[in-house]
């Protein structure tokens, strides 16, 4: 990574990026940094291992554009062949190269992508929102008698694997085995690995148990595809759509639940006023991304970037939870977040924007929906300045969402969500 210059803020140092995501507000230090180093800001991404922070939106957009300059590819990592980055990192999980879409550019990445994109064009949407409204409602007959729940570890977090598991044909048990291996895939912590393995095992296993039984689902289309070449380039056609989709859903729901529960503009007028489910979803789609830092992009030939001089080889992640305040978002009242602008980076942009994103509203507004017809006088039970977030240096997932309700289930369901 390229010494930064004499009287960088960051020459002493770089800023830890997790210090930034598990902040209580991760924004205050995303101006700091933009105020000290301008739009791309020198971050470390473990001990010792340092990475470019993209937080102004040309700069995403021309990182997200550009697959001449800036690369998927990981084996482009200068730190990574050098061996900065040791070969049991708990970042190689997310970062470490795969044969898959995510990790290739150009002709090679449309090839992967074609067959991703035909098996999500095989997902029946009203199907899903049944199946979804079903599963959320068991889950939450098991809490509903208590009054009380938490909205991450007995909801958010497990609905997204269940509804993939729908999905992809895995049962409820194989469902909740990958939400665990998932949770500590993103964590890009010492437990980061073997999550990782996990991962990939239940996915080897699914692949191999539809080319038995092939069946015209989202794992047929990709597994019977002309376009992949064997059964590695199967599996990893898998990892993103599940991996990825489990862990943004996961944060999607829990910023839209807290959005919902916290903000005046939406707690008091969810109860009559004009804001709604579809204007938080977007909201928190603004201020609290679904992947809040993106890995990543790779350097292929040296550049300038934000006023930094970007070595060959050198990584780059995207701060989609830092955009916002990019002054080009502002306008005299604050950040560009209306109902219904869907102009954030969110889902990415360029070749790589996220092929999934119709389905993913539907199982997040539907997760989202149901818990507030069923519990129409949900509350936080703790302020919410108390909140903490899980540790990862890419999304922001609260810790907790502790909640109080009435014992009395509303009926019927969705009435609220389908207004």
């Amino acid at each position: 990574m390229t010494t930064p210059p004499p009287g960088c803020p960051a020459h002493a140092g770089a800023t830890p990026l997790i210090s930034a995501t598990a902040a209580p507000d991760h924004r205050v230090v995303f101006r700091r940094l933009r105020d000290e180093q301008g739009p791309v800001a020198l971050v470390e991404l473990e001990p010792g291992v340092q990475a470019w922070l993209v937080m102004g939106y040309r700069e995403l957009l021309a990182v997200t554009r550009d697959e001449r300059l800036f690369s998927h590819d990981a084996r482009n990592w200068r730190d990574l062949n050098d061996g900065v980055v040791a070969p049991d990192s708990g970042l190689l999980p997310m970062m470490g190269w795969r044969p898959n879409l995510f990790q290739a550019d150009g002709d090679e990445h449309r090839r992967l992508r074609r067959p991703v994109d035909e098996g999500i064009a095989t997902i029946d949407q009203r199907a899903i929102r049944r199946e979804v409204e079903a599963l959320c409602t068991d889950l939450i007959a098991q809490f509903s008698e208590r009054g009380s729940a938490d909205l991450i570890g007995e909801y958010a977090a497990i609905i997204p694997t269940l509804a993939l598991a729908t999905l992809f044909g895995l049962d409820r048990e194989g469902g909740q085995e990958l939400r665990r291996a998932l949770a500590a895939l993103f964590g890009s912590q010492e437990n980061s690995q073997a999550g990782d393995r996990r991962f990939d095992e239940i996915l080897i296993d699914l692949v191999q148990s539809r080319k038995l039984n092939p069946v015209n689902d989202v794992t047929g289309v990709i597994v019977a595809h002309e376009a992949l070449h064997g059964d590695e380039e199967r599996v990893q056609s898998l990892v993103p759509l599940i991996g990825a989709g489990n862990e943004t859903m996961t944060s999607w729901i829990a910023h839209t639940l807290r959005l919902l529960l916290t903000d005046p503009r939406f707690s008091a007028q969810l109860r009559g006023g004009s804001l709604g489910v579809d204007d938080a979803l977007d909201e928190a789609l603004w201020r609290e991304p679904p992947m809040n830092v993106m890995p990543a992009r790779y350097a292929l030939q040296d550049c300038e970037l934000g006023g930094q001089s970007i070595r060959r080889g050198d990584v780059l992640v995207l701060g989609l939870g830092a955009v916002v305040d990019d002054p080009l978002m502002q306008t005299g009242n604050g950040p560009v977040a209306e109902p219904f602008n869907r102009a954030h980076l969110s889902f990415a942009a360029g070749p790589h924007s996220c092929p999934a994103r119709v389905p993913a509203r539907v199982i997040v507004r539907t997760a989202v929906g149901t818990v507030l017809n069923q519990l129409p006088d949900v509350h936080l039970s703790i302020p919410a300045e108390e909140l903490t977030w899980l540790p990862s240096p890419w999304t922001r997932v609260p810790t907790a969402l502790p909640v109080e309700f009435s014992t009395v289930i509303a009926d019927p369901p969705l009435a609220r969500a389908g207004a």
